[in-house]
Order: structure tokens, then sequence, then C-alpha cells
């Protein structure tokens, strides 16, 4: 009787740890001038290592003001790396309230994750990136995260791949930043490795192929309705097989 209690207890706190991190991500996604987007997260667990969101960044003067966009993976699964994911989401919130430039930003939250890090055991890959609504400019960094897949309106394909290292490997980590300007019928995908790696009951990855077979066919699509195509797809894709990692995927288009 005192083991199926302790189970009943570990279970309502797991459930009160789920509605918190739910709290902690982004409920409907902002209205941007210029900009759709819609995203999602399918966690593996009762909790998940994987966070985005999408907030303002108020600058001096209106034309200053900048929109902070965040994807990022905890290495791990479970209540480790949901409390990690809680401590980004606050580091990350906190310094977006400073002058800080973004690679300021990155090597502020790196230091900070490396003292939570274990060594480098308890990493976390992360997108991070700064929009500037008035000229369209999308200035990123990509900490050892999977690249962002950038479709032009024309069909040409973009990979958003610089900036450095894992967030909580290395205290005195450099980190590079670099703009594209995002003109009208360009996408831009932003997802974690749970999406492209999950697999079928062949063993077979879904990979970014199909991802980009459906961008092929969305140009009148909104970002709300290939999301719902994609999770579908991938859903189909996966069948009856259990879920080993967290699913997330946010969709951008101009």
């Amino acid at each position: 009787m005192l083991e199926i209690a302790d189970r009943v207890v570990m279970k309502r706190d797991l459930q009160i740890a789920r509605e918190i991190q739910t709290w902690l991500l982004p409920g409907a996604p902002p209205q941007i001038p210029g900009l759709a987007i819609a995203y999602s997260t399918l966690p593996a667990n009762t909790v998940a290592g994987d966070y985005y969101d999408v907030f303002p960044r108020p600058g001096k003067t209106p034309e200053e003001d900048r929109v902070i966009f965040a994807v990022a993976d905890v290495a791990g699964k479970s209540i480790p790396a949901a409390m990690l994911m809680a401590t980004f989401q606050a580091s990350l919130k906190t310094l977006s309230t400073t002058p800080a430039s973004l690679p300021e930003l990155a090597a502020g939250m790196n230091q900070y994750a490396c003292s939570n890090s274990q060594g480098g055991l308890r990493f976390t890959t992360a997108f991070l990136a700064e929009y500037d609504p008035t000229r369209h400019l999308f200035t990123y960094i990509n900490a050892g995260h999977n690249q962002p897949i950038l479709r032009r309106n024309g069909g040409l394909i973009e990979r958003l791949d610089v900036g450095g290292l894992p967030l909580g490997i290395q205290a005195d980590a450099k980190y590079e930043s670099a703009s594209v300007a995002l003109a009208p019928g360009d996408w831009l995908v932003i997802f974690t490795d749970g999406l492209v790696e999950a697999v079928n009951a062949s063993d077979e990855e879904y990979g970014e192929s199909k991802v980009l077979a459906l961008l092929e066919n969305a140009r009148s699509t909104s970002p709300q309705e290939l999301l719902n195509r994609l999770m579908a797809d991938l859903d189909l894709f996966v069948g009856n097989t259990p879920q080993h990692d967290d699913v997330t995927c946010m969709l951008l288009k101009a």
C-alpha cells in the first residue's frame, strides 16, 4: 500500500510539474506585423526538456523595439531536463531586459548554464534570434542546435548555422551572430531533433526531406495549417512506435 501511495504522489507531482512547465511556455502566437507564427511541442514524457518562446524586447524608442525568438533542447529527459529548461527560460527573460547585444545575451546564458551543467553533461542546444519588424531583419545565433530551414519564396533553401557551442559546455565560449532579411513568402522552420529523428516501426527516421516536401506545397498555406499537416504527417509516419524524444517545431512565414 505504501508503494501504491508513493506512486500516486509521484504521479500527482509530475502532473503539477507539467502544469508549471505549461505556464512557462507561450500561449497564442503574438501579432507581429508582416510575420505569421505557429508553434507546438509534443513531450516524450509527462514533462519535457524542450523550450520555445516568442516575446517582445522593448527598445528605448518604438523604432528600436525587437522580438525575441527561442527554441532550445536540454540534454536528457524528464524531471532533470525540465528543471534546466525552467532555468533557461528564467535566464533568457532576465538577460533580455538588459541592453546586451544578442552575442552578449548568449554568452551570459552560457555562463549561467555552465554553472548548472554538471561539467557539461547537462548542456543545452539553442537557437536564439532577435527580429526587427521595421526592417524585417532576423538576427540569430545557433548554439549547437539543429540548423533551421529558411525557404525563400523562389524555392532556394538556406540554413541558419552561424553561432557557437551548445550552452553549458565551455564558460568562455564566444558566440557570433548573423542576419537574414525575410521577404514576403519566405518560410522559416525552427525545430528540435525530436522532429527529424522520430522513427517508425522499421527504425527509419522522419528526416528533413519530408519537412522540405511539405514546404514545397505551402505557398498559400498559413503557418498553423502547415504545422497541422506536419504533425499529422509525423504521426502517420511514426504509427504505434513509442516516442523517444520531445518534438518541438516553430514555423514563421513572412
